[in-house]
């Protein structure tokens, strides 16, 4: 790809991301951050590659997932790093090395993200009714409700997970493997940033959000090669 062509995808893809932690920022601060990421790209960063995506994820967002990770299963989130670090000095691996790494942890980063509460609440409340409608008792109706949304929410929770780490693993793999700043863009960064977001909020101190901000413009900032 062209090298003008490279920096159009690249900056297409940061559009998203930039509005996605725009939103996700308070109010009284977003705004300048978004003012400081415009002021460093006039600067002009490396954007013809996917340099500062590898910086930003080995040093802020696999750390901030690690940090917020139930189990504390680091390897996962070590060798994925390690990837992206690599990448970023500029020694690529082959896009089945890049799936391999990335799919145990987009897995628990789904998993993570998974509106639990939402689907649990619409679970139970719909299995409730459905036992009081067959003559069950208001306790009865109730147990039946948790029941059945416990296990309802476990499985779509990791139906969710597993669908996302198949698309996005391979779409992401290829484009990790081949430095390709458009397939990049077409695996919506904007999206996987709120995943993140969803999966830390409340799991990780201080605001996941801010952190993620102040890393998008430690990984754009010189020196660049």
């Amino acid at each position: 790809m062209p090298m003008s062509a490279a920096r159009d995808a690249f900056l297409a893809a940061l559009r998203h991301v930039v509005t996605a932690l725009h939103e996700e920022l308070p109010v009284d601060t977003r705004d300048d951050w978004a003012t400081r990421v415009h002021a460093l790209l006039d600067e002009g960063p490396d954007t013809s590659s996917l340099r500062a995506v590898h910086v930003w994820h080995s040093a802020t967002i696999l750390p901030l997932l690690n940090e917020a990770a139930q189990d504390g299963d680091s390897g996962v989130f070590t060798a994925l790093g390690e990837l992206h670090a690599e990448a970023a000095g500029g020694r690529r691996a082959d896009q089945d090395t890049w799936r391999s790494a990335l799919t145990p942890v987009l897995l628990r980063l789904y998993d993570a993200a998974y509106d639990r509460t939402s689907a649990y609440a619409e679970a139970h409340a719909g299995a409730r009714d459905y036992a009081l409608g067959k003559g069950f008792s208001a306790p009865e109706a109730d147990g039946y409700g948790h029941e059945y949304a416990r296990l309802s929410t476990d499985a779509s929770a990791q139906s969710c997970a597993e669908a996302h780490a198949e698309a996005l693993g391979h779409a992401l793999a290829r484009a990790y493997a081949t430095d390709g700043c458009e397939a990049y863009a077409d695996t919506c960064p904007g999206a996987q940033l709120r995943a993140v977001v969803r999966a830390t909020t409340e799991r990780a101190d201080p605001l996941p959000a801010a952190r993620l901000a102040e890393g998008l413009l430690s990984a754009l900032a010189p020196p660049w090669p």
